[in-house]
């Protein structure tokens, strides 16, 4: 049987790869100018390699009962790792991907295609254009993993986006959002700010060495209008390979201190991040 080989290809936003994991049969590493986008095993959908997929994946577990179909859209597609893991995990969603780089969206659905019957359908447009036309009350769950190279863009960061992203949730709906940052935490504490607000709770998830400033990395925002089964959250973050903590209520408050909300017109994407801070966890 012949060996997967890597795919090279010019897309939209760059040079995007598919590279074989030598360790698992089916399983391919996507990264778009160098930087790790996406890794997925088309043989075991759940497994979930990057350390901030594995603290999304607890969320999506923990926000709703084992096994119940949601209506979830997600904003960043990558190699579709998340929609192939709720497609496994909770059979019967319905999922939108919005990915506004067409060529990588085309290169993901030629070489890591999804099943007919996943309920996944993908797009090619802008992120804040689909979510400020897509219907109101119309989803349970917003994912947003949007990184033009390796930074948020800025017109994804304001409260005017974060309104939309509220209109379009349903009034128990769950907004996700990855972020990376390194201390000070000026974005990190404004995304904060912006997010409280239009939504009533709020937590975040990171590595610890992350949260003490040692580091560039991760972190996973999460906001809603309805209390958040922190507790569980906790527990099953901690217990993870790669353990992290959730911040919320008054230590977040704190954490936060007295960043502003983001204005579109102030609005920039997310920090730079240092050489060698992404890499697989």
């Amino acid at each position: 049987m012949d060996e997967p080989i890597p795919v090279t290809r010019a897309v939209d936003h760059g040079t995007a790869k598919l590279m074989p994991d030598v360790d698992r049969k089916r399983a391919w590493l996507l990264t778009v100018d160098g930087a790790p986008q996406s890794y997925v095993d088309l043989d075991a959908p759940t497994h979930l390699e990057f350390e901030y997929a594995r603290r999304l994946g607890h969320v999506l577990d923990t926000l709703a009962e084992p096994g119940r179909a949601l209506v979830v859209l997600h904003l960043g597609g990558g190699a579709l790792t998340l929609p192939r893991y709720l497609a496994a995990t909770r059979p019967g969603s319905r999922q939108d991907v919005v990915e506004a780089d067409s060529g990588l969206l085309a290169l993901v659905v030629e070489h890591l295609p999804v099943p007919d019957d996943a309920g996944i359908t993908v797009h090619g447009a802008d992120a804040r254009a689909w979510l400020e036309a897509a219907p109101a009350d119309s989803v349970d769950v917003l994912i947003a993993d949007v990184f033009g190279g390796s930074r948020v863009p800025a017109h994804l960061t304001s409260v005017a986006y974060a309104r939309e992203a509220e209109r379009v949730l349903r009034a128990d709906g769950v907004y996700l959002a990855n972020l990376a940052d390194a201390t000070p935490f000026a974005f990190l504490r404004s995304q904060l700010a912006t997010f409280s607000t239009v939504f009533d709770e709020l937590a975040l998830i990171a590595e610890p060495g992350v949260l003490r400033g040692r580091r560039f990395g991760n972190a996973v925002l999460v906001a809603s209008h309805r209390p958040l089964d922190t507790p569980a959250l906790t527990r099953r973050t901690a217990a993870d390979a790669f353990p992290a903590r959730v911040e919320y209520g008054d230590t977040l408050q704190v954490f936060m201190g007295d960043a502003r909300p983001v204005r579109d017109e102030d609005a920039v994407p997310s920090p730079e991040p240092p050489d060698g801070a992404f890499s697989i966890g």
